[in-house]
């Protein structure tokens, strides 16, 4: 049975599938469906939602169209966590199995450096780089995987500890591979099932992280977020509670999707483990 499909089988990664799928596909139609620049006026401004068939969602305080910005920010949303996820488990993966697999000295300097990164809140260094280098979705990606990487490298490592002296490695070094090529194509392939089901918390993290930042102004600017939507509706609370409660549901929606389909990835990676 694949991992897809013992996923869909869970019920609960069925439907986090569906929704992260759902996304995915608004994110990759936006410029189809809603071509031109979505930071464009559209009409009159604060247009309540369902209103107007024209501005389904409304519009903001500048008459911008809402339903048009979140689909853009599903664009930035979806791409910011799974870049920052991406790098973060690459990271911590390699510096996680180079620690294992050699030991000594360099495991100690790795661990060390990872303890020293794992100190630091996520938030807190992904707000303290983004002030230094400047608000650049490239920059926003690197701040959230430097903060995310340590505990892909924990667990890479304990893994590795564990298969470092298995006797298909041991097959490998009387073959005559070199250290380094053992550790990155013997060992790496097999401690990635861990490691990879650490993806979707990053990736939630990496949501609430990203919509935090444009939420104070570090996002940016040349891209619609729906952190930056939630901060531009809290001018206009009372009077237009929608311009931040449609963004904030959105994030609602895509965290609770990531965190089903962790769980569905989790439950199908066990379901493989006891079959083998």
């Amino acid at each position: 049975m694949s991992i897809l499909r013992a996923m869909i089988a869970t019920g609960e990664g069925a439907v986090g599938l569906a929704v992260l799928g759902c996304l995915a596909f608004a994110a990759l139609a936006a410029p189809l469906m809603f071509p031109g620049d979505p930071l464009a006026i559209a009409g009159l401004a604060l247009v309540p939602p369902f209103s107007d068939p024209a501005h389904l969602l409304g519009t903001d305080r500048l008459g911008r169209d809402v339903l048009v910005e979140l689909v853009y920010g599903a664009r930035t949303t979806l791409l910011v966590a799974i870049a920052s996820a991406v790098t973060a488990l690459v990271i911590g993966t390699v510096v996680g199995t180079l620690a294992a697999f050699f030991g000594g000295i360099v495991d100690e300097v790795l661990m060390r450096i990872t303890e020293a990164f794992q100190t630091v809140p996520a938030f807190l260094l992904s707000l303290a780089f983004i002030s230094v280098t400047g608000p650049a979705v490239p920059t926003i990606v690197l701040a959230i995987a430097l903060g995310a990487w340590p505990q892909p490298a924990r667990i890479a490592r304990a893994e590795v500890l564990s298969l470092r002296e298995r006797d298909f490695v041991a097959a490998a070094r009387v073959i005559g591979m070199r250290p380094l090529e053992i550790a990155l194509r013997e060992i790496l392939p097999n401690a990635l099932t861990p490691v990879v089901s650490l993806a979707a918390v990053i990736v939630a993290a990496a949501v609430l992280i990203e919509a935090a930042l444009s939420f104070l102004g570090l996002g940016d600017p040349n891209r619609v977020t729906w952190g930056s939507m939630i901060a531009e509706g809290r001018t206009v609370l009372r009077s237009a509670p929608f311009l931040s409660i449609v963004p904030g549901l959105a994030l609602v929606v895509t965290v609770l999707a990531v965190h089903l389909t962790g769980r569905g990835l989790l439950a199908a990676i066990g379901v493989r483990r006891v079959a083998a």
